[in-house]
C-alpha cells in the first residue's frame, strides 16, 4: 500500500518548517508548499493522505482551494490552520467538508490527532470507492435485459410479477436471476440488493419484506 502523504500549505517559512519537522518526527511523509498554486502544480489525486492548509494565503486562499478541489472531484481530507480564525469561518470550512479547524499557534497533539483521523478517513473513503468500482464492473457484465430484471428484483417483485411486466415466462426470469447472481458475485438475495443499492439501483422503501 502506498504511504500516505501529508501535504502542508503555509506561506510563512518558519511555521511551514516547524510543522513539517513535527510531522516528520511523528513518522509522516510530508510535502510542504508555500502557496495553493504550488500545491496544485505538484498534487496527484491518486496519492492517499491529507492536506494541512492555512486559510489566509496570498493568491488562491484556503477556502478557495477547498472549493476548487471539491469541484474537481477530490475528497482529500483538509485540516485548516489559521491565525485569523473566527466562528463563522470555522463553520463554513467544516460545513464544506474540512475534518478539523485549528488556530495558531497550533497545539502539536491536536494536529497529530487530526492528521491520524484524516488519513484514516481518506483510507476508508478510497477503499469504498474501490469497492463501488468493482461492483460497477460486475454490473457492466449484465445484459440490458438482466439489468432490467435486476431493477425489478431489487424492488422486491416476485418472478411471476416480473415475468408478467416484461411479457415473458417465469422460467426465463429464473434463468436471468441466476445469471445476475453469478455475474454480480452475490451469495444471497440480500447481498444482491445491497450491491445494487450501492450503485443507486432501486429504492429502500420499495422492497417487500
Amino acid at each position: 500500500m502506498e504511504q500516505p502523504t501529508v501535504y502542508l500549505v503555509d506561506d510563512e517559512p518558519a511555521i511551514r518548517k516547524a510543522l513539517a519537522r513535527l510531522l516528520r518526527v511523528a513518522g509522516f511523509h510530508v510535502v510542504a508548499h508555500a502557496s495553493c498554486e504550488e500545491f496544485l502544480h505538484e498534487y496527484d489525486p491518486q496519492t492517499p493522505g491529507c492536506l494541512i492548509l492555512d486559510m489566509m494565503l496570498p493568491g488562491l486562499n484556503g477556502d478557495e482551494l477547498q472549493k476548487y478541489l471539491a469541484d474537481n472531484g477530490s475528497s482529500l481530507p483538509i485540516i485548516f490552520v489559521t491565525g485569523h480564525g473566527d466562528i463563522p469561518m470555522c463553520a463554513r470550512a467544516i460545513k464544506s467538508g474540512a475534518v478539523e479547524f485549528l488556530t495558531k499557534p497550533v497545539d502539536a497533539d491536536a494536529l497529530l490527532r487530526a492528521v491520524d483521523e484524516a488519513i484514516k478517513y481518506d483510507s476508508e473513503n478510497r477503499r469504498s470507492l474501490v469497492d463501488v468500482s468493482a461492483i460497477k464492473r460486475r454490473h457492466s457484465l449484465l445484459t440490458p435485459r438482466e439489468q432490467e430484471v435486476l431493477i425489478h428484483v431489487v424492488d422486491g417483485k416476485t418472478n411471476k410479477k416480473i415475468a408478467a411486466e416484461l411479457g415473458t415466462v417465469e422460467k426465463t426470469i429464473k434463468v436471468h436471476r441466476a445469471r445476475i447472481m453469478e455475474k454480480m458475485e452475490a451469495g444471497s438475495l440480500a447481498e444482491l440488493v445491497r450491491l445494487a443499492m450501492q450503485l443507486g439501483i432501486g429504492r429502500p422503501d420499495s422492497r417487500c419484506c
